[in-house]
């Protein structure tokens, strides 16, 4: 446990939630500050900041207990869709430095997320970074 981490606070009963789901090592709960009805967050327990630090077994666990989470927030919010998101560094907008996904159900129209900001790789742009990400493999 971190010390000064509010969400392991949260997964240790510290600080109440709005519990959804939880087990041994996952806890779902709803989002304090939502973008819409129903946003679910969906932590480890154990104190992890970003995908990338935290172990293939835990993220297994959580990735088989997303399905059912985001399942059942889909259906009770009566949403047309829904993001998964997880940011990783603040840089991403990770405002709490324990890894988390958000569950946001989406209505048609809602304006949350409406522009995707995609752009185009410059003439051999792709091929140079494609080729640094593979040499960090």
């Amino acid at each position: 446990m971190a010390e000064n981490c509010i969400f392991c606070k949260i997964a240790a009963g510290q600080i109440p939630s709005l519990k959804i789901y939880e087990d041994k090592e996952i806890l779902a709960f709803l989002d304090i500050g939502p973008i819409s009805e129903g946003h679910t967050l969906v932590i480890p327990k154990q104190h992890y900041t970003k995908v990338h630090e935290c172990p293939p077994q835990v993220l297994a666990s959580i990735m088989s207990v997303l399905p059912k989470v985001a399942a059942a927030v889909f259906a009770a919010s009566a949403a047309d869709g829904y993001n998964i998101l997880c940011n990783n560094g603040r840089a991403a907008g990770q405002l709490v430095e324990h890894l988390h996904f958000h569950i946001i159900p989406r209505k048609t129209g809602d304006g949350v997320f409406s522009r995707w900001p995609a752009s185009k790789y410059p003439q051999g742009k792709a091929e140079e970074i494609a080729e640094k990400i593979r040499a960090k493999l």
